[in-house]
């Protein structure tokens, strides 16, 4: 689905995201290309989060309805695809603490949940060929 997504940047402020259609979902980037980057990730995280909570998912607004919000005054709109995920489940896993608080303090540097960031970081090693995963665990 494509939601709405306002980038907004004051003088002394980072570039930031909000989505009229998930209030209190935000994110930011130092530059412009990294706000862009880091919108689907802020997206989904939070539709997950509404997803565990039980939450409806709202449809996407049309844009033509929210250009007369106060919000739009000096934003850029722009587009944010995600693939609302299906059948979220809980699961448990086994590992130490101190790679649990590793996981967690490179989560929280990323702006990420510990299940995301373990999602994310085990799809991306899927992904990447035995010798880039030799050379990344070096």
């Amino acid at each position: 689905m494509d939601y709405i997504a306002y980038l907004h940047k004051d003088r002394k402020s980072d570039f930031g995201v909000s989505f009229p259609d998930f209030p209190g979902c935000v994110t930011a980037g130092k530059t412009l290309e990294e706000a862009r980057r880091l919108a689907p990730e802020a997206l989904l995280m939070h539709i997950e989060g509404m997803l565990q909570d039980g939450e409806p998912i709202p449809a996407p607004s049309a844009l033509d309805r929210l250009a007369l919000e106060a919000a739009t005054t000096g934003a850029v709109a722009f587009l944010v695809s995600v693939n609302i995920p299906d059948n979220v489940r809980r699961y448990n896993i086994t590992a130490r603490e101190s790679q649990m608080k590793e996981i967690d303090r490179r989560a929280k540097r990323k702006g990420m949940t510990r299940s995301a960031y373990m999602v994310t970081a085990a799809l991306v090693s899927v992904r990447q060929s035995p010798s880039q995963r030799r050379a990344g665990s070096r």
